[in-house]
C-alpha cells in the first residue's frame, strides 16, 4: 500500500510538471475557454494511460510530453500499438531516429492520405481487412473539425447528400466527401460502424506528432474493439451548429477522465 502510495504521488507530480523547454507545443493551442487554465503539460504513466483509453479525443494533451515518453507510457499501458509503430509503419522511420518533436517532414493534409497511413499500420498490425477502416472529419466549421474512426465494408458509396437535401451522390476513395460518416446509405440499409470520434479545433492536428499520436490511438482504438454510436447524435448537433459547445464538452469530459 505504502509503494502504491508513493507511485501515485510521483506520477501526480510528473503530471503538474511544467517543461523546461520553452519551445515546447502547447497543448491547448486554440481551445478556448474549455482549456483554459491548463497550461503547458507533460503527462504521467497514468494519464497517458488514461488517454488511450479515451482514445483520439485525447490527442492534444499529448502534445507537450516528448516522443519517447508518450512511447513508453503507451507500452506501460499495454497498448497494442505502441508510436514507435506508427513511425516505423506509417513513416519507415525508427523512433530513435526521430527528433523529439516528432517532425521528421511528414504531414497528411486530407483525410484521404491520413486513412493510407491508418491502414498501413492496421495491416502491419495483422488486422483483418485493414482496408475498410477509413478516418473521416466534417469540416464545416472553419474552427473546428469533428473527426471519426469508421468501419466501412464497401469501396464506394451510395448515399444522400448531407449538403443538398433530397440528392443522392455515389463517392469511391478518389472524392473527398467519401471521407466522412454516413450511418446509412441511399437505401436506407446500414453503412458505417463509428469506433471513436473527437472534437477538435482545427489547428490540433497540423503537426506531424499530433498526427502520429491521433493515428497510433485510432490503431488502438480499432484494436481493441472500441464502439461509439453515440457518433451520430453528435454529428446532428455539429450540422446544427453547435460545433464549439460540443468541442468544448468533450475536452471537459476528457479532462476529468485523465485527471487535468
Amino acid at each position: 500500500m505504502k509503494r502504491f502510495t508513493i507511485f501515485f504521488l510521483c506520477a501526480v507530480l510528473t503530471a503538474c510538471a511544467v517543461p523546461s523547454n520553452r519551445d515546447a507545443p502547447n497543448a491547448q493551442r486554440g481551445f478556448a475557454s474549455a482549456l483554459t487554465g491548463l497550461g503547458l503539460l507533460i503527462l504521467s504513466p497514468l494519464q497517458i494511460a488514461a488517454g488511450l483509453l479515451e482514445g483520439i479525443a485525447s490527442v492534444p494533451y499529448y502534445l507537450s510530453t516528448s516522443t519517447r515518453q508518450i512511447n513508453e507510457g503507451l507500452i506501460q499501458a499495454q497498448a497494442k500499438i505502441s508510436l514507435a509503430d506508427t513511425y516505423e509503419s506509417a513513416y519507415q522511420k525508427r523512433l530513435t531516429d526521430v527528433p523529439e518533436n516528432g517532425e521528421t517532414g511528414t504531414v497528411f493534409r486530407r483525410m484521404k492520405h491520413a486513412t493510407e497511413f491508418f491502414q498501413r499500420i492496421l495491416q502491419q498490425y495483422g488486422v483483418v481487412n485493414p482496408e475498410n477502416y477509413y478516418l473521416t472529419s466534417i469540416d464545416v466549421n472553419p474552427n473546428y473539425t469533428l473527426l471519426a474512426v469508421i468501419y466501412r465494408p464497401v469501396k464506394s458509396i451510395q448515399v444522400n447528400d448531407k449538403y443538398q437535401k433530397n440528392s443522392q451522390r455515389t463517392f469511391s476513395s478518389e472524392d473527398r466527401l467519401f471521407y466522412e460518416p454516413f450511418k446509412t446509405d441511399s437505401q436506407n440499409r446500414a453503412l458505417d460502424t463509428v469506433i471513436d470520434w473527437a472534437a477538435l479545433p482545427s489547428d490540433s492536428l497540423q503537426t506531424q506528432k499530433a498526427q502520429a499520436v491521433l493515428l497510433t490511438l485510432a490503431a488502438n482504438a480499432v484494436v481493441g474493439q472500441k464502439r461509439s454510436p453515440e457518433y451520430w447524435q453528435i454529428e446532428q448537433r455539429w450540422f446544427a451548429g453547435q460545433a464549439k459547445e460540443i468541442t468544448e464538452e468533450r475536452a471537459r469530459s476528457v479532462q476529468g477522465r485523465m485527471g487535468l
